[in-house]
């Protein structure tokens, strides 16, 4: 493992008002606790027969009962049935606004009643829209006089779900937490790229719902650390910067545009004459690597190209793509190492993981963008015909990053991104079969029932987190 893939900060000290870690409504840090109710466009508890539409999500085996998972899309709520049963049986509804991490219990708890063979719960909202809740349901039952509980897993309706876009977009969702402002199960900088994808989702996919977490963690982090999202780490400040310039663009709101740049500025203090140019990963000064360097190119292009009249932005960006081209970095097949060796400024060799190939092409993409020259795209798609082909990065054709840790699930979202930045700034789209193959094969493979994503897109599924469930969310949306 590079160095640069070896920590992951969960949570800075923060000098303004913040919360603790959430857990689901209802719930505590030690377990559940009673349900609440909750209103949308109707209160829980309502009658399933005023239902104008339902599907049934599953269907799992009690004995020699079945439980199932009923959803109305058009009003939000599910209700769980036991069937095929008799007096006395158990059958209700746990909801989660965590992903499943944690989840009230037994919410509309019923039995069957006697002279029926069958029962159902009343009606429950899926999502708690006044608290920010994203939810799931799954329908639980137990036999009359056993002891043992049968669940489907979990689900939702398609309500901000209608496509694989929005569908893991919303998953994503279930995991930030409204109190921090950042999303639970990954870092610091890997929660910058995560709200950069529900940004770059909501404008691909037209789906606003979940814009209420720009401003939310803009105001519940911008303290922290040393302030405007500056941390020790260059290539940490150059990710909430992009997300800051994602915002911007969205938005419209000039304060995200001015984060962005004092992190630029701090960045930029970092490039001294070591190595004949570069910034250092960190406030150490004890290495000059890849991904610092080329978000370094990024995020000063992207700049320029949003504020007019500019001219030290490009500037920096120019110096800093001439410097990283000439550094040795870029191996003779193409692809980007991790860094230098400090000692020697050479090439030192470490895995080519996949963001550092991604990166370069959206830095190399907002460089033509200000310049209009051409020679940028034509080095952005040589080193995109390397990854998209090697098969090292891409075996059995299915892009893979070769390593454990609490970031490299991040990496991958990370590269789809770049690369669809060069795609959409190319006639023909070249590079949006690959894309869709990624996508598809995530989607068909590697996706569980509430539209969470595990780091391998070739499958199977096991688990998921923040930064792996982010990574699935620049994919849908690079692949529509």
């Amino acid at each position: 493992m590079p160095p640069s893939a070896q920590r992951s900060a969960t949570r800075p000290h923060v000098t303004g008002p913040t919360a603790s870690r959430s857990t689901a409504p209802g719930s505590s840090a030690t377990g559940p606790t009673a349900t609440a109710v909750v209103c949308n466009l109707h209160c829980d508890a309502r009658d399933p027969a005023l239902s104008t539409g339902g599907r049934i999500a599953q269907t799992v085996p009690a004995g020699t009962r079945r439980v199932e998972l009923h959803f109305d899309g058009g009003e939000t709520m599910g209700w769980a049935v036991i069937a095929a049963g008799g007096q006395g049986d158990e059958v209700w509804l746990d909801r989660s606004f965590d992903a499943g991490v944690t989840w009230e219990p037994k919410v509309g708890a019923t039995t069957v009643p006697a002279g029926n063979g069958g029962w159902r719960t009343l009606m429950h909202n899926v999502d708690d829209w006044n608290n920010l809740g994203v939810g799931l349901l799954r329908a639980c039952g137990r036999p009359a006089g056993s002891s043992t509980i049968a669940c489907t897993s979990w689900y939702r309706t398609t309500w901000n779900a209608g496509d694989r876009r929005t569908a893991a977009a919303t998953a994503l969702m279930q995991r930030y937490d409204r109190n921090t402002g950042l999303f639970a199960t990954t870092g610091w900088w890997n929660s910058a790229n995560a709200l950069t994808a529900i940004i770059d989702n909501a404008r691909v996919s037209g789906m606003g719902s979940y814009r209420y977490a720009i401003a939310r963690t803009y105001d519940l982090n911008r303290t922290a650390w040393q302030g405007n999202f500056v941390n020790e780490y260059n290539d940490d400040v150059a990710w909430w910067g992009l997300a800051w310039i994602a915002a911007y663009d969205l938005t419209g709101e000039r304060r995200y545009l001015d984060t962005a740049r004092a992190g630029a500025d701090h960045i930029h203090r970092y490039w001294d004459a070591t190595c004949g140019g570069g910034i250092w990963w960190t406030s150490s000064r004890t290495y000059k690597n890849a991904i610092a360097n080329s978000l370094y190119v990024q995020v000063n292009a992207a700049l320029h190209n949003r504020l007019p009249g500019d001219s030290t932005y490009l500037r920096r960006a120019r110096d800093g793509w001439r410097w990283f081209e000439g550094s040795g970095m870029v191996n003779g097949s193409n692809l980007v190492n991790d860094g230098l060796v400090t000692a020697t400024c050479r090439n030192n060799g470490q895995t080519p993981w996949s963001y550092n190939q991604g990166v370069p092409l959206a830095a190399l993409t907002e460089l033509h963008r200000a310049t209009g020259d051409q020679a940028y795209l034509t080095r952005a798609r040589a080193l995109a015909d390397a990854s998209t082909t090697s098969g090292a990065l891409n075996p059995g054709g299915i892009l893979f990053d070769d390593g454990g840790g609490g970031d490299v699930p991040s990496f991958k979202g990370a590269y789809v991104r770049g690369l669809a930045a060069l795609d959409r700034a190319l006639p023909g789209r070249p590079y949006f079969a690959y894309l869709k193959r990624q996508a598809d094969t995530a989607h068909a493979r590697d996706r569980s029932s509430s539209d969470s994503y595990d780091q391998p897109w070739a499958g199977p599924f096991q688990r998921s987190d923040a930064a792996r469930q982010h990574s699935a969310v620049d994919l849908m949306n690079a692949a529509g």
